[in-house]
């Protein structure tokens, strides 16, 4: 018993630190693109489309295609997807290091997007290794090295592009991608597949996941929560700047100081969750979503950068408690042979809110103005509080014991 818990530690470390080098690969560029994307086209129009698009690429791409990868995962193995997905985002940063055309680099923005979709096939796996007890925690460690990834490879890339060209950004990623995918193949072990219950001739995971209001519920607040969190994400510099005076480089502390406070607290965030039911979980969520929306409209009204700094930190550290505790107890209302179908969709809901956070932010602030943008996000996160607050209530009246049930 102690070997395994060792080995399965020593997996889930190494899952870690595979995340955090590909998700910091692929944030290398990041920033960067509008900067690389200027120098590409002299027309306004078709650089300010580019610059939407190379974002809104890959999120529709892993949108469209993760709930399928998920079901191949669950049918083939999850190690098995996530060599693939790291093969994709190694050949398309290689493609991408090679291409001067704008419209071929969205072409291949969004096939990376549908081709790779890394983390969900490593949430699954990760699912597959660890006891159902630390679901909540292990969620946590890998957005934590998501985090940490996207901001050492932001540092990284700049670096990079002081010293060089755009072209060793995607070379160097691709590089790192490819390594990744070798240390996968190498050092993480196949988890077979887990068997599925025989209903006739035909798999039941799709109908099931149809069949459960609390999961699309759950799903639902997820999606809320992070159409809140990417309000601003198209409008925030320009806040910072014009309600502020300050310089870009408090523009970028700031930015970072959200992604520090998510750090600093997920894991213990998920360890104050472990072991509640659902219906005591999601009572003090909406404790925690409350908090995000003080938080907000107090950056949205104060006048000090120090003050507005301050939120953002604090901001990061709710936030920590939102989307790894609520997507854990997503898997933990799913069997096995459901993980990657799940997981997968819990990925599809993620970047379709990401993409309607940025429109809609763009959209509020042409028409309401930018001073309002925190105003929006408070509300967003109003009714992420009352969904809560319904579904908690859903979960203390069903009688299904398989439904949300403690493991």
């Amino acid at each position: 018993m102690t070997g395994h818990v060792i080995g399965t530690n020593r997996k889930t470390h190494l899952l870690f630190v595979l995340q955090l080098v590909s998700m910091g690969a692929m944030e290398m560029s990041g920033p960067f693109w509008p900067v690389h994307l200027r120098s590409l086209t002299s027309s306004d129009d078709l650089f300010t489309l580019a610059s939407i698009g190379v974002y809104v690429g890959p999120m529709l791409g892993i949108m469209l295609t993760s709930t399928f990868w998920g079901r191949v995962g669950d049918r083939f193995g999850h190690k098995a997807m996530m060599l693939r997905a790291l093969f994709g985002l190694a050949a398309t940063q290689l493609a991408l290091a090679y291409t001067g055309d704008v419209f071929s680099i969205l072409i291949l923005r969004f096939l990376q997007g549908a081709c790779a979709g890394y983390i969900a096939p490593a949430q699954a796996y990760g699912v597959s290794i660890e006891s159902p007890a630390r679901r909540a925690k292990l969620f946590a460690y890998l957005q934590v090295s998501t985090n940490l990834g996207s901001l050492c490879g932001a540092l990284l890339g700049g670096v990079i592009l002081d010293l060089a060209s755009f072209f060793w950004i995607n070379f160097s990623a691709a590089i790192l991608c490819a390594l990744c995918m070798i240390s996968v193949w190498v050092l993480l072990p196949a988890v077979a597949a887990p068997v599925r219950p025989k209903t006739g001739d035909r798999p039941d995971t799709k109908p099931s996941m149809l069949r459960s209001p609390q999961v699309i519920s759950l799903l639902t607040i997820i999606g809320v929560l992070l159409l809140g969190r990417m309000v601003t994400q198209s409008p925030f510099p320009i806040y910072v700047l014009q309600t502020f005076d300050v310089g870009n480089w408090v523009v970028g502390l700031c930015y970072g100081l959200l992604a520090l406070g998510f750090v600093a607290t997920a894991f213990l965030w998920a360890r104050y969750f472990e072991g509640r039911s659902a219906q005591n979980l999601l009572g003090r969520m909406c404790l925690v979503i409350a908090g995000c929306i003080v938080v907000t409209v107090t950056a949205g009204l104060t006048g000090s950068v120090i003050v507005f700094a301050a939120m953002y930190f604090l901001w990061g550290t709710l936030l920590g408690a939102t989307t790894p505790v609520l997507t854990a107890l997503v898997s933990r209302s799913a069997s096995d042979h459901q993980q990657g179908y799940l997981l997968g969709l819990a990925q599809s809901t993620a970047q379709f809110s990401s993409m309607a956070g940025i429109a809609i932010g763009g959209w509020f602030a042409q028409v309401s103005g930018l001073s309002n943008i925190y105003f929006l996000v408070g509300f967003v996160y109003f009714v992420g509080l009352v969904l809560t607050a319904v579904t908690r209530v859903g979960v203390g009246r069903t009688t299904n014991p398989t439904e949300l049930s403690e493991e």
